[in-house]
């Protein structure tokens, strides 16, 4: 699993790395130990004041609440198939995990394509749980009481090692339980689960990345993005996404200059 392993995406340290040159001294940058499909986010910490206008940010923020609530009426079908499974969120025996390896059990299978090794062209909904049984993020809107899905993984941004070995042989639409030892998550990088090397446990349901749906996943994505700037940094999305364009052409003009 930040777009990515379950982390923040290279596109949103982009953003927050411009951030902090934009407003040097005013805001500080630090990162989500766990970004998930549609929370994917970093964290922002700024005492300066809010550079968005409140008509700009209910205009997200009505945005997102619109986009969400058609996304989780397009995937209601997804989700009564993956929420029975939700009783698969049970302790484990963490020693054992991480002594297995990655270890995997079909609950569902899919119907379409077999996902290869190295394939991240798919979606994926997922519930990621600790050893004590505790959840650490999901694709539900509620990890106790889950009513919808809240938006959806795009495995393109990157995965852990042990989630891209353990979706090998999946077949897209299919409904796959994972166990992944510490080493082959975030070994000694991170801190998760209330330590270092502490193994995971995925339950993961793949969706084709294509038509209707990966439009909408996009959609639902750039929603998340602009309400959670708004709200909780006070920054406006899309004159962020202008400064960027900016930079990245001034960078441009800078190398060409200097290839001369």
């Amino acid at each position: 699993m930040d777009e990515k392993e379950l982390k923040t995406s290279p596109k949103q340290r982009f953003f927050i790395i411009l951030i902090a040159i934009l407003m040097l001294g005013s805001i500080v940058a630090s990162y989500a130990a766990i970004v998930l499909n549609g929370s994917q986010g970093a964290s922002i910490d700024t005492d300066s004041e809010s550079s968005i206008s409140e008509e700009k940010r209910l205009e997200y923020e009505e945005n997102y609440n619109k986009v969400a609530a058609e996304f989780a009426e397009a995937t209601r079908a997804d989700f009564d198939r993956f929420v029975k499974y939700k009783s698969e969120v049970k302790a484990y025996n963490e020693t054992s995990a991480n002594e297995q390896g990655v270890q995997t059990k079909d609950l569902e299978e899919g119907t379409g394509r077999i996902l290869e090794s190295g394939d991240t062209d798919y979606l994926a909904y997922y519930i990621g749980w600790c050893a004590d049984e505790s959840i650490f993020d999901s694709s539900f809107d509620d990890n106790e009481n889950p009513t919808a899905f809240k938006g959806i993984l795009n495995a393109s941004l990157g995965m852990i090692e042990g989630w891209n070995v353990g979706v090998e042989g999946m077949k897209i639409g299919g409904i796959r339980r994972i166990t992944i030892p510490g080493e082959l998550a975030y070994g000694d990088s991170m801190e998760i689960c209330g330590g270092y090397n502490k193994p995971l446990r995925f339950l993961i349901m793949t969706v084709a990345n294509e038509g209707s749906m990966a439009d909408l996943a996009n959609r639902m994505d750039e929603a998340l993005m602009k309400y959670q700037y708004a709200v909780q940094y006070g920054i406006d999305y899309e004159e962020l996404m202008k400064a960027q364009e900016v930079e990245a052409a001034s960078q441009e003009e800078a190398q060409a200059v200097e290839s001369e």
